[in-house]
């Protein structure tokens, strides 16, 4: 039986997810070391395999981060001018 650690999880699903619904370059950029994850396993290079899987995980949290940030101001300001508008009328 082989001596091998564990594989670390690709968040290939995070990384897809983000890029869909939340913010493209960064979603892109989380597929990459998604599938990088993967290769870097197989090639027995664990500690690549940790370090993509660490990056795919960070670059889907910062899509997600970039998207409500983006709603957020989205909200803010046609918010107040909704109820600008409402208040002159």
């Amino acid at each position: 039986m082989e001596n091998r650690p564990p594989k670390p999880p690709s968040y290939l699903a995070l990384a897809i997810i983000s890029t869909v619904l939340c913010c493209l370059p960064a979603g892109i950029v989380s597929i990459v070391y998604a599938t990088k994850v993967n290769d870097a396993y197989m090639n027995e290079d664990y500690q690549g395999a940790i370090n993509a899987s660490k990056n795919a995980k960070t670059w889907g949290i910062v899509s997600v981060g970039i998207a409500l940030l983006g709603w957020v101001l989205y909200v803010a300001i046609f918010g107040i001018a909704f109820l600008g508008a409402i208040a002159n009328s």
